[in-house]
């Protein structure tokens, strides 16, 4: 009896052990290090404990010394109820919490992001139009610094996690202001591509105007929150309390919001408070508690419900959806999603989304859903990042300027004979979508930017590039609660060649070399660490998150 009930308390330390390594030890290198478990063999939680505890019973079956034996038997009746409990402990550990953090553990298995075929040099002669949609979301950047942190290689990076847009338009650069009834103001320059020398590189800058806040028109927010199980982990559910509560401690009174959870069900919290009911609405956002299954779907709809009963005429009606993005009840595939988002956002509420956590992120799913619901997409890693995207772009993360943004490149195949555009593979048009109305794009807000790069590749042989047009830039926008758009025509040419780059387009050169690093770009050629991080330290670094950056290549290289 005494060697039964010795095998059997070994076997339930042995797998408190274990199921305590599982919960605490969520981290990347405690699995890598596990030889039963080896990072690129995925399992599911319940294969998991199952292996776990089989592994400790074996365990078990091993000789132990007479005096250990002995000394345990004299706590027979202790080691029965600590095995009861051990057992009750281990199923309760199947639950929604330990799925979480073992998801977390797993990241490089349950991850998820989009498949994109990287664009690459096109004929001017075959191909003189360049049609794409706007993007403002900075998602891809504040993820990437995640598992940059997390101690993940360039080499090891997950594909479709890094786009190269979003890690430009997460910085903010000094462009050209509005001018007269424009909504904003247009930068174009040219200079010679750092990794090319073959080619040059043309930057164009589009900066909508900052709004202060408080001259904001008043807002209808609905915050549709994710309380899943998958949400318990310390990145996800408490760091979307903190941030949601700085986010609260901005509204006015003019403003109206609203509180929708999911999780197996959806529940509405808040209902139509002002927004100056600061302490109101963080306390509906601290009670949450995260558990049960991921009815998004559900969610959505019950949050554009609400903000269709608040809806304010000519004001910002817009849902906040705040997940981890892993939706496993009712509409759960990026088509279906996309299908219920595309009719919902007719009644002119917007849908941004922010991302938590990570683990299970499914980076593609929220893209889907900002991007056909009128919104953006960021991911909040830090309460740091909470602070920039809800505090200090806060117009731009909640008022859209303009919607259906879409721009049109011609190039002159007198002068440029091929050209390349770096990045906006999700957000690719057809030539004819350009002036189709119904056809969707992006939207920007206030304050927003939208820098987009372009390698081009010049006619042979040229006698003097400062005669002529080297290319025409032409957008077309909509207001908000317009649905004809209007025209705007940008002719480039050689005075905007820069022979010594300013500091912003040395800058963003330098991002988007390390996207093409970071992406194992085919269209690389000579780009490397030493020369992002030279180039960096040779400019002027005049924000906190551009210092970030490069202290962020240091750690890649």
């Amino acid at each position: 009896m005494r060697k039964k009930m010795t095998k059997r308390l070994l076997a339930v330390i042995l797998t408190a052990a274990f199921t305590m390594g599982m919960l605490q030890g969520c981290g990347r290198k405690l699995i890598e290090d596990q030889a039963v478990y080896p990072a690129e063999t995925a399992k599911s939680t319940e294969e998991a404990y199952t292996e776990g505890y089989a592994e400790a019973e074996a365990y078990a079956d091993m000789e132990m010394p007479v005096e250990e034996e002995a000394e345990n038997g004299k706590a027979e009746a202790a080691a029965e109820e600590t095995n009861r409990e051990a057992m009750t402990e281990r199923d309760n550990a199947k639950g929604s919490y330990a799925e979480s953090c073992y998801d977390y553990a797993w990241k490089e298995n349950t991850e998820e992001y989009s498949k994109w075929e990287e664009r690459g040099f096109c004929s001017v002669w075959k191909e003189p139009l360049s049609t794409f949609s706007a993007d403002v979301d900075t998602a891809s950047y504040s993820n990437l610094r995640r598992l940059l942190t997390e101690g993940y290689s360039l080499e090891e990076l997950p594909r479709g996690a890094v786009r190269i847009e979003e890690l430009l338009n997460y910085f903010s650069y000094d462009y050209e202001e509005p001018k007269g009834q424009e909504p904003f103001g247009v930068t174009t320059k040219l200079g010679v591509c750092p990794w090319n020398e073959e080619a040059q590189l043309l930057m164009i800058g589009l900066k909508t105007e900052d709004i202060d806040y408080s001259q904001a028109p008043p807002s209808n927010l609905v915050f549709l929150l994710d309380v899943s199980g998958s949400m318990s982990h310390e990145d996800k559910l408490p760091l979307l309390q903190e941030s949601f509560g700085l986010l609260a401690e901005n509204l006015t009174e003019k403003d109206r919001i609203s509180i929708v959870t999911y999780a197996g069900d959806d529940e509405v919290v808040l209902r139509g408070a002002a927004g100056n009911e600061t302490r109101k609405i963080k306390k509906a956002i601290n009670q949450l508690e995260a558990g049960g299954g991921t009815n998004g779907s559900k969610g959505i709809e019950t949050a554009y419900e609400i903000a269709e009963e608040n809806f304010i005429k000519g004001g910002n009606n817009r849902i906040i959806l705040a997940t981890d993005g892993d939706l496993n009840i009712g509409l759960t595939t990026e088509e279906e999603l996309e299908e219920l988002i595309t009719e919902k956002k007719e009644s002119g509420i917007y849908l941004s989304v922010l991302g938590f956590g990570a683990g299970n992120l499914k980076d593609n799913k929220m893209e889907v859903l900002a991007d056909k619901g009128n919104g953006n997409y960021a991911y909040i890693d830090s309460l740091r990042e909470a602070r920039k995207v809800l505090v200090e772009e806060m117009t731009a993360t909640l008022l859209t300027i303009c919607k259906d943004v879409k721009l049109q490149v011609e190039f002159n195949p007198s002068v440029v004979s091929d050209y390349r555009l770096i990045g906006y593979e999700n957000r690719a048009l057809n030539r004819e979508d350009f002036e189709d109305d119904t056809k969707d794009a992006g939207e920007i807000g206030a304050g927003h930017s939208v820098t987009v790069l372009y390698e081009l590749i010049l006619k042979e042989p040229i006698t003097d590039l400062s005669e002529g047009e080297w290319l025409t830039l032409s957008i077309r926008y909509k207001k908000p609660a317009e649905d004809t758009s209007n025209l705007l025509r940008y002719p480039v040419s050689y005075e905007d060649y820069q022979s010594s780059p300013d500091d912003d387009f040395v800058f963003a050169a330098a991002v988007a070399e390390f996207g093409l690093l970071a992406s194992d770009s085919a269209y690389a050629g000579d780009a490397s660490l030493k020369h992002v991080r030279s180039a960096l330290k040779g400019i002027t670094l005049d924000d906190e998150y551009k210092e970030e950056f490069y202290e962020l290549v240091k750690m890649a290289e």
